[in-house]
């Protein structure tokens, strides 16, 4: 009797602490972009490299992220904005301009690079974005234009 007790109030209390940090939410907030700033205008990419880079890389890497239903849920919405932060941290192709030519020749091919590894897009966003998921082909292509 005692055991079923203390997994009752084990079972309220995770159940309380979950809806307690249901309230701590995180930014979604639309950031204002520049089109003119963005990688795919200033490197003029052809419509096949747009539409792969537009769904396997924005996401994260972009101030143009469509963020899931799950995006309303914590824990996984600090999770999922620690990713996205991290993304935008380290290549953000909304603001392409910003970066040097020294800086964005190094982003493209350290990007190549990174598909060429299967290392991007990541497993956990491939895991639920299955468009995202690159061919051999659609990699090669865009290694290819990547370190052009």
């Amino acid at each position: 009797m005692i055991q079923k007790f203390n997994k009752r109030n084990l079972l309220i209390a995770f159940l309380a602490v979950f809806a307690l940090i249901q309230f701590k939410v995180i930014d979604k907030s639309p950031i204002e972009i520049n089109p003119e700033s963005d990688f795919l205008m200033i490197e003029q990419a052809p419509k096949e490299v747009v539409e792969l880079i537009q769904t396997s890389c924005y996401d994260c890497h972009s101030n143009l992220t469509t963020y899931p239903w799950y995006s309303n849920i914590a824990p996984v919405s600090w999770w999922l904005k620690g990713h996205i932060d991290n993304g935008r941290g380290k290549l953000n192709f909304s603001e392409w301009d910003s970066y040097s030519l020294e800086e964005s020749d190094t982003l493209k091919v350290k990007s190549a690079n990174m598909i060429e590894k299967n290392w991007m897009p990541i497993l956990t966003y491939k895991i639920i974005h299955k468009e995202s998921r690159l061919s051999d082909e659609q990699r090669a292509l865009l290694i290819g234009w990547l370190k052009k």
